[in-house]
């Protein structure tokens, strides 16, 4: 990316504000796509580098948070957690097993148009949050690999962010057109461009795109699978410990006998007796011939020998007769999860739920050993096993989705209900016929919902992303330098210049095929905030319609299929979907190629380009 830009600017006679501007793109663009300071971290750096660099004046560089862009997603999150706490989103979510039928292409169908279609109203990966354990329930029963229906999930959700104004990077775009002198963008703006391309979207997938996905469990099913269990390494890491008389381990509780934190072993069960304690408390005292079952490796497991123990794997749990009244589940940590960030252990999750984490699942790989030493990522998948009604417990913390839920009781038409129902389409229709601005007619829904109690302030506030919120607020006044430094009319200037012999549509397919490849490193938000007032400078140089521009960057955002982080609802998917990074490259290629060749054919049809 950094030698895009250098390409783009090398011939030009950059002035001291535009300097600084330009150190300041490349070192939040650098810090950002490798991940090494956190992105709304990175968004504050920016805000604060341009005021006191003087790039802008100190209201300017301040003023991201007072834009439409931010109000209008501000209102949008409370108005999406609205629909998700009175049930209408489940109850949808839920409809699906009943309509989906038995056919795998079917299942695929299904959830990948409800997918774009739910992503119209709402954030995407609020939609793809929402289905995701229902679409999991489905594959269970219909014996249907999950791989098979997840990635194609994720990508209707971003296609049908490409057909709607309510997608962030959109609202962006239509922001930069807005504070650049140019109308804003409407719902009908992108409905028939990008209608076509979900279109196309879908008959790529039905066609092709689904014959390219890997028939693969995910990693709960196949640890509960026992003919698969080998395959993820959970078998042959369980060990009976049984202890012996004369061990040090007798009278000791469990916590002091630094099982877990020196050798870094999970204890999944003591038998005392007849007894079973499942999961253990760390309060639990040990006696003699109790028998521990322990996770972990072998070279660790080995060392309590040393400690007067017998280690072995003969079958002793549980005692004859003995029922375990325990469940292996399936966690996802969501992508705005308060657990994001901490360990288990710094959580103390095993206290606080009663369950034990056996494994961990990331990016294509299981992990076994310490797994409470890992700081928790958006994504990650825990594998746990405790009794059923913890379980419950745990599925109604914000910030975890468990895959095995059950069913969720039939909505009921209370008023809240139809309230947030009515709410949400008139002030969608107000906005897309323009009677209110968008961010207006956002906080007008979100401020009804509120007062006639279908959610409450606290659970407004819970609702909105304040990460996106901040990383918005901070990166819009770059774009504000943009303008007033001149630097946006010279890249867009060096755009027109090298493709304007070829004609508009060659600009606009340049400057698309750019922003998909910076949205696959910095996503689609951050992509829109450097990339829309270039467009829309480029677009006035040439004489070329701003908002047909516009439509076209900003669909590109959504185009962020060839890896997984290239967008969160794509990270969600991985661990449940048993997906690798080739798995997305593999399949979200074609895809990618076929946005393109659709705008190609909706830019001249619809805009005239």
């Amino acid at each position: 990316m950094l030698a895009s830009y250098i390409l783009v600017l090398s011939p030009l006679d950059l002035s001291g504000p535009e300097l600084k501007l330009l150190v300041i793109i490349i070192a939040a663009s650098v810090l950002i796509a490798t991940n090494a300071i956190r992105a709304d971290v990175v968004a504050l750096l920016v805000m604060l580098s341009l005021g006191l660099l003087q790039v802008l004046p100190p209201d300017q560089a301040l003023s991201g948070f007072s834009q439409p862009a931010v109000l209008t997603i501000i209102g949008l999150f409370i108005i999406t957690g609205s629909l998700e706490r009175t049930g209408v989103i489940q109850w949808v979510a839920d409809r699906l097993s009943i309509i989906a039928g038995n056919s795998e292409l079917r299942l695929m169908l299904v959830f990948m148009l409800t997918g774009a279609f739910l992503s119209l109203l709402m954030n995407n990966i609020a939609a793809g949050a929402v289905l995701l354990p229902a679409a999991m329930s489905v594959a269970r029963n219909r014996n249907v690999a999950p791989s098979k229906i997840l990635m194609p999930m994720a990508f209707g959700t971003l296609l049908g962010g490409m057909a709607t104004l309510f997608t962030t990077a959109n609202i962006i775009i239509s922001g930069s057109l807005h504070s650049m002198g140019q109308r804003s963008l409407t719902m009908v703006d992108f409905i028939p461009a990008g209608g076509v391309t979900v279109i196309a979207g879908v008959i790529y997938m039905a066609v092709i795109g689904r014959r390219l996905l890997p028939a693969r469990e995910s990693v709960g099913r196949a640890m509960m699978h026992p003919d698969l269990a080998q395959t993820y390494g959970l078998a042959e890491r369980l060990w009976e410990v049984t202890v012996k008389p004369g061990s040090p381990l007798i009278h000791q509780h469990l916590s002091e006998t630094l099982i877990g934190s020196r050798l870094g072993l999970t204890v999944l069960a003591i038998w005392h007796g007849r007894e079973a304690r499942i999961p253990p408390a760390p309060s639990d005292v040990l006696d003699q011939e109790d028998i521990l079952l322990v996770l972990g490796r072998e070279d660790r497991v080995r060392q309590l020998e040393e400690l007067h123990t017998v280690i072995g794997r003969d079958g002793h749990y549980p005692p004859a007769g003995h029922k375990l009244p325990v469940k292996l589940t399936e966690v996802l940590i969501a992508p705005r999860s308060p657990a994001i960030g901490h360990t288990l252990k710094e959580l103390r999750h095993r206290t606080k739920f009663g369950l034990t984490t056996v494994a961990l699942w990331r990016e294509g790989r299981s992990y076994r050993t310490d797994v409470g030493e890992f700081p928790l990522q958006a994504g990650d998948a825990l594998l746990m096993v405790g009794p059923p009604d913890r379980i419950r417990v745990l599925a109604d913390e914000p910030g975890y989705i468990v895959l095995d839920q059950p069913t969720a009781e039939p909505l009921r038409a209370s008023m809240a209900t139809i309230a947030s129902l009515v709410i949400t389409l008139a002030v969608i229709t107000l906005s897309a016929v323009g009677v209110l601005p968008t961010a207006e007619a956002m906080i007008t829904g979100a401020t009804l919902l509120v007062l006639i109690r279908a959610v409450t302030m606290e659970d407004a506030y819970r609702a909105v992303e304040w990460k996106v919120i901040v990383l918005i607020g901070g990166m819009l006044p770059l774009g504000t330098a943009m303008a007033a430094t001149g630097m946006a009319a010279s890249i867009g200037h060096a755009f027109a210049t090298k493709l304007a012999p070829a004609g508009p549509l060659a600009l606009v397919a340049g400057l698309y095929l750019f922003t998909v490849l910076m949205t696959q490193l910095m996503g689609g938000q951050v992509t829109a905030l450097v990339v829309g007032p270039i467009a829309v400078s480029a677009a006035v140089h040439l004489g070329i319609n701003p908002a047909g521009v516009g439509v076209a960057v900003a669909m590109a955002c959504s185009v962020a299929f060839l890896t997984p982080i290239a967008h969160p609802v794509n990270i969600l998917m991985m661990g449940p979907g048993g997906y690798t990074f080739k798995d997305f490259f593999r399949v979200g290629l074609g895809l990618t190629i076929v946005c393109f060749l659709s705008l190609l054919v909706v830019m001249p049809l619809f805009w005239g380009i």
